[in-house]
């Protein structure tokens, strides 16, 4: 069994690894204009990818010198998998990606933040409702009239 957590581990790194390696690939892609004397839009995506690279090395490493998920003791004694958990964040994504262009991101962020807290096992969907609604209209805010991006305020449009 310890070979197959090995192995598993060896996967896991490198597929964070990988991951790194897309990230900086698709920051080196990002078009810049002569504008960006110093911090450009390149800065940020080559931070964190290059962040993902030494935690995918950092795994990867780990998992040639015997792996780190054997020493876990999580992992022997695992629950179950909680699929109900896992559909309702798959719904929140779906929800998010079919409302977004309709409703705008305040409504479609809050019906991903309610199937999120559903997730997550909260039982007050509408007090979630509320919470969502509120931080998702902050956020919505901030983007657009402090920092002057539109994120799409769909049915919103006019009343803002």
């Amino acid at each position: 069994m310890r070979a197959a957590l090995r192995r598993s581990d060896l996967v896991v790194g490198g597929l964070v690894l990988l991951l790194g390696l897309l990230c900086l690939w698709q920051a080196a892609i990002i078009p810049t204009t002569p504008l960006y004397a110093q911090v450009g839009p390149k800065f940020t995506p080559y931070l964190v990818g290059g962040m993902v690279c030494v935690v995918g090395a950092g795994l990867t490493l780990s998992a040639w010198r015997g792996g780190w998920s054997h020493t876990l003791p999580e992992v022997a004694e695992a629950p179950p998998t909680n699929w109900r958990a896992l559909g309702l964040l798959g719904a929140g994504l779906v929800a998010n990606l079919a409302l977004i262009d309709t409703l705008g991101f305040v409504f479609a962020a809050t019906a991903q933040f309610v199937l999120v807290a559903a997730a997550f096992g909260s039982r007050h969907p509408l007090r979630d409702f509320g919470i969502g609604l509120a931080v998702t209209f902050g956020a919505y805010l901030a983007f657009d009239k402090l920092l002057g991006v539109n994120i799409g305020a769909g049915i919103l449009e006019g009343i803002l």
